[in-house]
């Protein structure tokens, strides 16, 4: 299963160590469900987890990512032809129909398309709940 994760997923899964995020950051790091990303999602991973309101430091910044970008699904999506809300998303919704995502995992549900032929939006709890019932 491929999923692509919102940066306020990643940031909640971090600060949050028994939350969904974290949950579904876990199944991410034990390999359990593959996550696709593009450079701009690990620019973007890096950017605001450096911000020093959060604390991490940056070895472990980097040990993640590095993780991230040995482990999950790169490419280099071609852009949408999507108006939207919060331009940001664009990278998070161009990666996921590129690798043919089943799920876009956020905490931003109202940032991004309603397609059907596009992978589901969804919570983390949303996420959980559908994960556990076996997708």
């Amino acid at each position: 299963m491929i999923v692509v994760l919102d940066t306020n997923v990643l940031v909640a899964g971090l600060l949050k160590p028994f939350g969904p995020s974290a949950a579904v950051l876990r199944l991410i790091l034990t390999g359990t469900i593959s996550m696709a990303h593009d450079y701009r999602i690990l620019a973007e991973y890096r950017a605001v987890l450096a911000r020093p309101v959060f604390g991490f430091g940056i070895s472990s910044i980097d040990a993640l990512l590095a993780q991230f970008e040995e482990e999950g699904i790169p490419l280099t999506p071609p852009p949408a032809a999507v108006s939207w809300p919060d331009p940001s998303a664009a990278p998070f919704w161009e990666t996921a129909l590129a690798a043919g995502a089943e799920f876009l995992i956020t905490g931003n549900k109202k940032h991004f398309p309603a397609d059907k032929n596009g992978p589901r939006i969804l919570s983390p709890s949303e996420f959980l709940a559908v994960f556990r019932r076996g997708c």
